[in-house]
């Protein structure tokens, strides 16, 4: 039986979900626009921004970060439009996560944290093709998907933020993209040239599975009580053919048995 359900369709290229205030949040690369979709089905555009790519995360007090492509600042979101909040020293950044205590994590070249005061600090370097982060239930552990190296790399996290001991967590047999942690402590990981999300733990074990008929490109464990899987899936058909891939996206949604947990938060 099919296990996924459709809850938009006919979208571009479309990443980056988040449920945050009972609404699935998510980035539509190609049309450059963050959006959020109600339980209802009702899409609204929250902002737009130059794509790709096109990341975000929330703060703890509810505050929307972003990154846009080409953009050598961390945005942040004003209600209105974006506007700069901390300066990057570089472009080619993806990837954002944010902690508890509001310190940010954008990944790209590097992985930097910044700090709620705007202070940034790199914290590692040499990845291949870094993709999704997320934090550990417990706050301690930060993973890094490594798209072209195929693996999972993670770092211990300490009480300043800081990292440290960066070590493999898994290594993978396809691609990871975006990733979640859940209440066991394992992964999901959306894998876009194998077209499927897959449960893991620490050391590579396989849990399970969601197959698709096209690529997945992150996912997300949201909704009230954090056990509908959020996936984001487009046919894929190269950066050099972006524009080949409008009308394929989709927001897929699968119910699961273990709730999400650590960060994102959704």
């Amino acid at each position: 039986m099919n296990r996924t359900r459709v809850r938009l369709e006919d979208r571009g290229l479309v990443e980056c979900p988040r449920w945050h205030d009972g609404e699935l949040w998510f980035a539509d690369w190609t049309s450059g626009e963050i959006l959020a979709l109600s339980e209802h089905g009702t899409v609204r555009v929250a902002t737009t921004a130059k794509a790709p790519p096109l990341s975000f995360d929330f703060g703890p007090q509810g505050d929307m970060y972003v990154i846009a492509s080409g953009a050598s600042h961390l945005l942040r979101f004003n209600g209105s439009g974006l506007e700069e909040f901390a300066e990057l020293g570089a472009n080619g950044w993806n990837e954002i996560v944010i902690d508890p205590q509001g310190r940010i994590y954008v990944n790209g070249p590097a992985i930097l944290l910044i700090h709620p005061d705007r202070t940034v600090e790199t914290q590692a370097e040499g990845f291949q093709f870094p993709n999704g982060m997320a934090l550990s239930p417990d706050g301690r552990t930060l993973v890094c998907a490594e798209s072209w190296a195929k693996r999972l790399t993670s770092f211990d996290v300490a009480a300043d933020g800081r990292l440290s001991h960066r070590r493999v967590w898994a290594d993978l047999p396809g691609w990871p993209d975006g990733i979640c942690f859940d209440a066991e402590g394992a992964i999901w990981y959306a894998d876009v040239p194998n077209a499927c999300c897959c449960r893991v733990r620490e050391g590579g074990a396989l849990l399970d599975d969601v197959k698709l008929d096209r690529g997945a490109f992150a996912c997300m464990l949201g909704g009230p009580d954090r056990t509908t899987l959020y996936i984001t899936a487009a046919r894929w058909f190269g950066m050099d053919k972006m524009d080949q891939m409008g009308g394929t996206g989709q927001l897929l949604s699968v119910e699961v048995e273990t709730a999400g947990a650590g960060w994102p938060h959704g």
